[in-house]
């Protein structure tokens, strides 16, 4: 097991810092503290051969520049938020409505824009990088002082797991996760790439994306992975709920949900023999296809990201929660403990 950590260029907060860990079996993870973003996953396939499976940029200042969540952590709330509106304890807040007339992911100076405060710790069997930040009270207009610690784990099952958990000194809203776009071909279209997601339904969106409150059985639609399916095999379909995002962009309603840590998903490059599992305390899942990449931009080695360069697979709360009361609750009292985990298992077959 192996740790290092260099300078990774300025932020507007200050310096950050790169971290790579990398375990005994050829499975190398970057991480900075700028967002807390996973920059480069080197995985090898079923030869040994290596490849970089997710998405990202190679300088901090790409990250401070380009809003696509690359890799990032993401607060205090994942996805989006209807008109940037919810009410608690008889109070409406108003959040910024940074995508179109919705809230999405935090913000506009969220998680995925602050430099975190990094330590690491490592053993014989592992090695973590403790991320920690204070959201302050009114930070993006969320209520209460919220400490977040987030930490990332790698060790030589090749499992990577990222630990959650915060508190706060008033009642308020969270739902995190992290937004790496994963490629396990390490380059190309992830049409091809073999999906599993471990739902038996999924939240509908109406045509702004934001959940109609409906929790709606898979079957018979494009959205049932149940057993494996490429991504592309029915992404053209003409479905309601394919035609509002140009693809997948939707939240799954996990099995087992009272498993504390399931099976989600699992996703399998048949070339390279490449496999990824995803286990999660999490209720939901939301699965994005790249949909709205346009090669507008390029990540590392001078790529340009076109639609379908990767997917992500967010373990979450439901979007937008604080507005359907039938959806599991992400709020979070005065001084109680929010606690999740997620574990990305990297495999060959």
């Amino acid at each position: 097991m192996k740790l290092n950590q260099r300078p990774f260029g300025q932020t507007p907060y200050g310096e950050a810092t790169l971290y790579t860990f990398a375990n005994d079996n050829g499975l190398e993870v970057s991480i900075t503290n700028y967002g807390g973003a996973i920059t480069s996953i080197i995985a090898p396939d079923r030869t040994g051969n290596p490849a970089d499976v997710v998405l990202g940029y190679e300088t901090v200042e790409e990250y401070v520049e380009h809003p696509r969540f690359m890799g990032a952590l993401i607060g205090r709330y994942a996805n989006r938020i209807a008109r940037g509106r919810f009410s608690l304890n008889g109070v409406e807040y108003q959040l910024a409505q940074n995508n179109g007339a919705n809230h999405l992911h935090g913000g506009i100076t969220a998680f995925h824009k602050v430099l975190w405060s990094g330590e690491t710790e490592t053993s014989a069997q592992e090695l973590a990088l403790h991320l920690s930040y204070l959201s302050r009270d009114g930070e993006e207009n969320y209520p209460g002082n919220l400490t977040v610690q987030v930490d990332y784990v790698l060790n030589d099952h090749n499992e990577l797991e990222v630990r959650y958990r915060t508190t706060t000194d008033k009642d308020t809203i969270v739902n995190l996760t992290n937004h790496s776009y994963f490629n396990l071909a390490g380059a190309g279209s992830i049409l091809n790439h073999e999906l599993l997601i471990n739902a038996d339904a999924f939240t509908p969106i109406s045509e702004d994306l934001i959940p109609t409150g409906e929790i709606r059985n898979v079957e018979g639609t494009p959205l049932d992975f149940r057993r494996t399916q490429t991504v592309g095999s029915r992404i053209n379909e003409p479905y309601d709920q394919l035609r509002c995002t140009g693809g997948y962009d939707h939240n799954f309603v996990l099995n087992d949900a009272e498993t504390p840590l399931k099976l989600a998903v699992q996703v399998v490059d048949p070339p390279s023999g490449r496999k990824l599992e995803v286990l999660t305390t999490q209720p939901g899942l939301q699965f994005y296809s790249g949909n709205f990449l346009d090669g507008s931009f390029t990540g590392k080695n001078g790529v340009a990201y076109e639609k379908y360069a990767g997917l992500c697979l967010e373990p979450q709360y439901f979007p937008d929660a604080p507005n359907h009361p039938n959806f599991p609750s992400t709020t979070l009292r005065a001084y109680e403990e929010y606690k999740q985990t997620s574990v990305y298992r990297f495999l060959s077959e």
